[in-house]
């Protein structure tokens, strides 16, 4: 590409930070960025037409982990490890409710809820068993009882007679939350430009040369914040886990309302708009949903509508809208990747599909690392 004087002038001359990935890690960065220094050149490079990954393609959980997802962390972390978690992830949906406020991002407080199927016994038991010491692991966060168990009265089938409630779960607009957040940066000054792939980096003594597939140039500090795909610009220890999602037409008279966990989280709805949006399934075929490949697969999305018509809304008829797939990035730690890669490169990854909880944080973390 042929850049003239003014586009090289304007866009690419004299940067201070380039972002890599313009999501919810990306935005927040730069936000702190110039938060810090008001007067920087923050340029943040997209590779989509609109915030690739899982940013604009999530299903807009506000959760910090239902109960068998603290039981089975609480396997392979120690306790301090999985409330430091917890605690995070609390503290990052705070920040993201005061950054945008509740209305911006359609915030509700319905509540979580995490349903067993009838073949889950050894799952339910555990979780029953174990409701006393999560609530009690979890006393210094909330102060109170979080998780509790009630009868089934919303019509669900093929599942226990009881599912897990907690009262501080909630949900969000995930289109509002990401249309609000590139509104507040660009609003500050921060240039991002969309379908530009970043191919490598070199770094010199005070500045990183960034290669392009439409133009190379340089800047002070490079940030990457592109989580599922950070292997493609050589950051290890972050594997891309696609996940798929699906959402029906308007259901007159919809009776479902708050967000749910399903098969210790491998399935999750909510109700939206006065639909079901439905996602999960990785579980089917972990090697093949390692992938950077947005597609859906007949496997993994006949068994969401299976799941849709037996247990979900067995009664109703529905259609299917739309249907899609983001790409998550997680390891074998669930602890995010917040470091300095080198002298003037720097990376905030590795979000393990906790995205809308810790995407404030981390994006802040991330900006905070460079003096």
């Amino acid at each position: 590409m042929n850049l003239s004087y003014w586009e090289i002038k304007n866009w690419l001359s004299h940067i201070d930070y380039v972002i890599v990935g313009s999501g919810i890690v990306g935005l927040n960065c730069a936000l702190r960025l110039k938060q810090r220094c008001p007067k920087s050149k923050v340029l943040v490079l997209e590779k989509g037409m609109l915030p690739q990954g899982a940013s604009t393609k999530n299903a807009g959980f506000a959760c910090f982990g239902s109960i068998s997802e603290i039981i089975d962390d609480l396997k392979y972390h120690s306790e301090i490890e999985v409330l430091d978690l917890i605690k995070k992830r609390i503290n990052g949906l705070q920040l993201l409710r005061e950054t945008l406020g509740d209305e911006t991002i359609g915030y509700q407080n319905l509540g979580g809820y995490e349903l067993f199927l009838d073949s889950d016994d050894t799952l339910y038991n555990s979780c029953i068993e174990g409701q006393d010491d999560i609530n009690q692991f979890l006393q210094p966060l909330f102060n109170t009882k979080v998780f509790y168990f009630k009868e089934n009265n919303i019509g669900f089938k093929k599942v226990k007679s009881k599912y897990c409630f907690n009262p501080f779960e909630g949900q969000i607009d995930t289109g509002k939350m990401m249309d609000a957040l590139l509104q507040k940066v660009q609003s500050l000054g921060v240039k991002i430009l969309n379908n530009i792939t970043v191919k490598a980096f070199f770094e010199t003594l005070n500045s990183v040369k960034i290669e392009t597939d439409h133009f190379d140039f340089t800047a002070k500090k490079l940030c990457i914040a592109t989580n599922g795909f950070s292997k493609q610009l050589n950051i290890s220890g972050v594997k891309p886990a696609r996940a798929q999602v699906l959402i029906t037409k308007p259901i007159e008279n919809l009776h479902i309302n708050g967000t749910f966990h399903l098969d210790e989280g491998y399935y999750y709805f909510r109700n939206i708009d006065n639909r079901i949006l439905l996602g999960g399934g990785r579980n089917l075929d972990f090697k093949t949903e390692e992938t950077t490949v947005f597609r859906e697969t007949d496997l993994i999305q006949n068994k969401l509508e299976d799941l849709l018509k037996t247990t979900i809304i067995p009664d109703i008829k529905f259609e299917i809208d739309h249907r899609w797939s983001g790409i998550m990035g997680v390891g074998k730690q669930k602890k995010p990747m917040v470091k300095q890669v080198s002298n003037n490169v720097f990376c905030g990854v590795r979000l393990g599909g906790m995205g809308i909880a810790i995407g404030s944080s981390i994006g802040k973390a991330l900006a905070d690392l460079i003096d």
